[in-house]
């Protein structure tokens, strides 16, 4: 199974949490310049770790261009130690409608860095969908991830149909939004994740790796298929995004 976004670096205990998922990939995500140099070392320690580097929309907004250009030239320089871009994106939640400009500008540069490299973009979108969606449309990126999208149902449509990927939450178990997403997406655009420490499955805290079976269940049971039909798609789909 593959947890395709997790943040271990902020996990305690995170080396007991990779023993009890060593059967699993897991990605996990840095959103600043610290956790960035984290998820390195987790995934230069652990076979089955993989890291993304990026820059979370609300910290990017709280360092200068010149930081984040610096940034942009680490990630390029272990280009051949990471799997994807990410976590990256907007976010409207946290921040006001005057930061969308330059939250704009500085997820186009993560993007086309992504597009450079032929790595895939792990996006955050919250309460920004749809300006999220329309910038990454005009960058024309097709290995796009949109992780944990709370959008509209019109625009998880949109994302299906530019043939990015979805990825559903461990929350899924309760949360009627992501069992709808799984019934409009083609299995061949799904992920499954944790956000670990974040969304455990049963409202609980810290979530950790081993729980992204739940995930694979809830498709699972949605799509008519066994567990291990899903195993496999998933393990293709990553293949298709990851290893091409």
């Amino acid at each position: 199974m593959i947890d395709i976004h997790s943040h271990l670096d902020i996990c305690e205990d995170y080396e007991a949490m990779i023993e009890r998922a060593k059967k699993f990939k897991i990605l996990t995500c840095g959103v600043d310049v610290n956790s960035n140099r984290k998820a390195l070392e987790i995934a230069d320690k652990f076979d089955n770790v993989f890291a993304c580097l990026g820059i979370y929309p609300t910290d990017a907004l709280k360092i200068s261009d010149d930081d984040i250009a610096r940034e942009l030239k680490f990630i390029r320089k272990n280009k051949e130690k990471i799997i994807a871009i990410g976590e990256v994106g907007m976010d409207l939640k946290e921040s006001g409608i005057g930061t969308l400009t330059r939250q704009k500008e500085t997820l186009k540069k993560f993007v086309l860095l992504a597009k450079d490299l032929n790595k895939p973009v792990i996006i955050h979108s919250r309460k920004a969908e749809k300006e999220t969606i329309e910038l990454l449309e005009e960058i024309e990126y097709d290995k796009i991830l949109m992780h944990c999208f709370s959008g509209k149902i019109k625009l998880v449509k949109k994302i299906i149909e530019n043939g990015w990927f979805l990825s559903i939450p461990t929350s899924v178990k309760n949360t009627l939004h992501f069992q709808e997403i799984i019934k409009l997406a083609p299995i061949e655009q799904l992920f499954c994740e944790t956000d670990s420490p974040f969304l455990h499955p049963d409202k609980g805290f810290p979530n950790e790796p081993a729980n992204v079976i739940e995930s694979y269940k809830v498709i699972a049971e949605i799509k008519g298929l066994n567990l291990k039909e899903v195993e496999k798609q998933i393990e293709n789909n990553f293949k298709n995004i990851f290893q091409k």
